[in-house]
């Protein structure tokens, strides 16, 4: 079952459907550091499907360079991943980056969702004009033009709630459309990613596309539930405690034995390297008011901050009118965390690590894993050793890997 990443980030999605037996071809991605996560994934999933895991630990210790890692993998994979903005200026080139990788064979998926900015409502907030000229607004032209060129039997696309909304629904109209133009039917679906055992509240779109001339019944992905009584706190347990501006990019131990949450989602597999538990560092001011938000939420029956009662001295914003919750605790109790976007890259205030004692925003490797990355999964820089930032924003614009792989199974039906 060959599927080609099109927006592949850092491979979220493409990693569930690689679980769940997928073949990629080919991943298109526009930025440096995701392409750079993508092969150092891809050279993860050769070396062991080669016995050969153990160049990969080496390099997760940090015992072998980025470079040298890769002169294990055959050039073809490396090359697999296309560092190209999708477009008409370079989609004749990527056409035929693809084909060199296709071998004559078919494809059978295409996946993947443009940048969802242009669709998010926060994002139509802030614009002065809603985003109406934004030009990633119609990169669903783009990926139709790839749908036209490789004919295969499904799609999938992923984006933000907003997109049902997006001028009054008319860019999701005009996608209905163009997509049936170029003889493929798509339905939508609404869906969250803790009903796939994500302990995030992540709500998405989904649309499943297939070609007319399957006349298939797609599965309802909208009445999963997979049952589960796990707590956030599932994530934080076995990891080390450290400060703000503390922790070890690669290779530190884990505190403690696994528990059910991480070995039934493979998030712990096995392997005893942890890497990426690494934690910004912070102002006085801010570890001050994450003591109060933290405390707050411990003493007062779960109750969460409200920024316009800080002291005048914390209150630096001048916005006092929205936004009222930029300060934020992942709470262990709960059975999902709030959604981690993007914008932990910038900073860690909404994400507020639930132990006072550490004082900090959660870790990269915990983002990772609310995202429900496996431990085993390395984000990359542009540059080698520096990826803290990159990989925030990585795991923030990802599609967790556990519900595109539950996705995945339902679809392999089809297919």
């Amino acid at each position: 079952m060959n599927y080609i990443d099109l927006f592949a980030g850092a491979g979220g999605l493409s990693e569930g459907f690689i679980q769940a037996g997928y073949k990629p071809i080919a991943h298109v991605e526009i930025d440096k550091a995701a392409c750079f996560t993508l092969k150092t994934r891809m050279a993860f999933h050769y070396l062991k499907s080669n016995n050969q895991s153990d160049i990969y630990l080496e390099y997760l210790k940090s015992n072998i360079k980025r470079s040298e890692l890769y002169s294990y993998i055959p050039e073809y994979l490396l090359n697999s991943v296309i560092n190209l903005p999708i477009g008409p200026e370079h989609n004749e080139k990527i056409f035929r980056l693809i084909d060199e990788q296709l071998n004559g064979e078919e494809i059978d998926l295409i996946i993947g969702g443009p940048p969802c900015q242009a669709y998010s409502l926060v994002g139509r907030a802030r614009s002065i004009d809603g985003m109406e000229s934004d030009p990633r607004n119609h990169l669903y032209i783009q990926y139709a033009s790839y749908l036209e060129k490789y004919k295969p039997k499904l799609f999938v696309f992923e984006n933000v709630l907003g997109l049902k909304s997006a001028k009054k629904g008319e860019y999701l109209k005009s996608m209905e459309i163009l997509f049936l133009e170029k003889d493929y039917k798509m339905q939508l679906y609404t869906l969250a990613a803790n009903n796939f055992g994500v302990l995030q509240n992540r709500k998405r779109i989904i649309l499943l596309g297939y070609r007319k001339d399957l006349n298939t019944d797609l599965p309802d992905l909208e009445a999963i539930r997979i049952p589960s009584d796990f707590k956030v706190d599932s994530i934080f347990k076995d990891l080390p405690p450290i400060k703000a501006g503390e922790g070890i990019d690669k290779f530190v131990n884990y505190t403690s034995a696994t528990n059910d949450y991480l070995n039934q989602t493979s998030i712990r597999n096995g392997i005893d390297i942890l890497t990426q538990h690494v934690s910004r560092p912070h102002t006085d001011q801010d570890k001050e008011i994450y003591r109060i938000a933290v405390n707050k939420w411990n003493n007062e029956h779960q109750q969460r901050l409200d920024y316009n009662d800080l002291p005048e001295v914390l209150k630096t914003h001048k916005n006092r009118h929205s936004f009222f919750d930029r300060f934020k605790v992942v709470a262990a109790d709960l059975n999902y965390s709030q959604t981690v976007v993007a914008h932990i890259a910038k900073d860690g205030h909404y994400y507020i690590h639930p132990d006072i004692g550490q004082n900090r925003s959660i870790s990269v490797r915990e983002a990772a894993r609310l995202q429900s990355f496996p431990d085993n999964y390395y984000f990359e820089g542009a540059k080698e050793g520096q990826n803290r930032t990159a990989a925030f924003k990585q795991i923030g614009n990802a599609v967790p890997p556990l519900m595109a792989e539950k996705i995945a199974e339902y679809l392999k039906k089809i297919i």
